[in-house]
């Protein structure tokens, strides 16, 4: 048996990057980049007003109380035509929201920091008093002031949500390189289990729970899912599975069941008859000690998670999703912590993944209560669970108060937080 961390860097140490592609931006949530993202352009990319109002030229500020002639009309969108510049040059031209500049105009006022003394025919006011004062610059966006040309707006190894898809769209990208979504293959093993839950539950069945729970997390951690197989409790139908799972070209092969010391437990067996170099079999966690990882010869890599929901649900989290952050070229997950409301005694020697409740106290601070029932068959409080709390093998007794690392439940997304006031 080794320890987490020793299996992590025996697993990561067998992963490469995964090919790339383009993708067009539309389809791009969630997806990884495969290379940093360049601004071919200014953004914004040119001079113009940050709201409605009157655009002047406040090279020399002007005084609230201060009148001056309107000259022109400008909106977002429209052209304005050199006679017009010259013209509104010499006083103050009204001006809206996005509108660029026009020659010799510096600074934008509010148009309810105005007021109106004329207005012509058509109700257009052509004279105003300023009720602040005005200096050049004021309530105008320049160009580059977001993004300068030629700068780096997005790293490799970012995963694109709907703000990334915002700023891409605002530089005119119109395609990105992204890394090949990782390509896998679940295996459910167990004749106990149902998957289809339109059927009257059989004597001695249970529904398939750890395979829904598997697509739904691998797909939402940016996977493809190629398939979804429960087999019963024979070597040949895992074999079977495994073999199609190489044939669809999986890059990784996550199974659950059959992995520990009984006589139903062929897994290891079989991944030995297909060759596999074995990793580890056995990590010093809980729950999930009985886990084990391969490499099958010229094949994916192999995770045989134990069958119970926790043991499942804890491999996918630690084991699992670091192999596919690395997969994609992304960095480890940034470290959060907590303080410990309920005390804990963990064994030692073992990583400890406790499910857990996240707060934020009057105080300011996060804190974390420990979820009362942790045995690995319990599905109910891991649904109400906003975090998973990490014991390391040397914690020893942690009593309140204890400073200790929480993860989301969720990959990729930050924990749900609950209030006390």
């Amino acid at each position: 048996m080794i320890n987490y961390t020793q299996a992590l860097e025996r697993l990561l140490a067998q992963i490469g990057p995964l090919p790339r592609e383009n993708c067009v931006l539309g389809d791009a949530v969630g997806r990884v980049l495969a290379k940093a993202v360049t601004s071919s352009i200014a953004l914004p990319s040119f001079d113009h007003a940050a709201m409605d109002g009157y655009a002047l030229n406040a090279a020399t500020p002007w005084a609230a109380g201060s009148e001056h002639a309107i000259y022109g009309s400008h909106a977002a969108g429209d052209a304005l035509h050199e006679a017009s510049q010259h013209e509104v040059g010499q006083g103050a031209c009204e001006i809206m929201t996005g509108a660029s500049l026009p020659e010799g105009l510096d600074a934008v006022i509010a148009v309810e920091r105005t007021e109106c003394l004329a207005t012509g025919p058509t109700g257009m006011p052509t004279r105003i008093r300023l009720r602040d004062a005005l200096r050049a610059g004021d309530n105008v966006r320049y160009a580059g002031s977001d993004v300068a040309p030629g700068a780096q707006v997005l790293a490799a190894g970012t995963r694109i949500g709907s703000a990334q898809i915002m700023l891409l769209a605002a530089l005119g990208v119109a395609t990105v390189p992204v890394v090949t979504r990782p390509r896998v293959a679940v295996i459910c093993t167990g004749k106990e289990l149902q998957s289809d839950p339109t059927h009257p539950l059989g004597a001695e069945r249970i529904h398939n729970s750890n395979g829904p729970y598997l697509v739904a997390a691998l797909g939402a951690a940016n996977a493809r899912v190629l398939a979804c197989e429960a087999v019963d409790d024979t070597a040949v139908t895992y074999a079977g599975a495994l073999q199609r799972a190489i044939e669809a070209g999986a890059d990784l092969v996550v199974s659950t069941g059959a992995v520990s010391m009984g006589r139903y437990d062929f897994v290891p067996d079989t991944l030995r008859r297909f060759h596999a170099q074995l990793l580890f079999h056995k990590v010093a966690i809980r729950p999930g000690k009985p886990l084990l990882a391969a490499r099958l010869a010229n094949g994916p890599l192999v995770v045989a998670l134990p069958g119970t929901p926790m043991a499942v649900a804890a491999g996918l989290r630690f084991i699992v999703m670091p192999a596919l952050r690395e997969m994609s070229g992304q960095s480890g997950e940034p470290a959060m912590h907590a303080l410990l409301d309920t005390p804990q005694q963990p064994k030692a020697g073992l990583r400890h993944f406790l499910r857990a409740s996240l707060y934020q106290h009057s105080d300011g601070q996060m804190h974390v209560t420990v979820t009362e029932q942790q045995q690995p068959f319990r599905i109910r409080p891991f649904a109400d669970a906003d975090v998973w709390v990490v014991l390391p093998e040397d914690a020893g007794d942690c009593p309140a108060g204890t400073r200790v690392q929480v993860v989301g439940v969720e990959p990729g997304e930050s924990p749900r937080l609950r209030v006390v006031h």
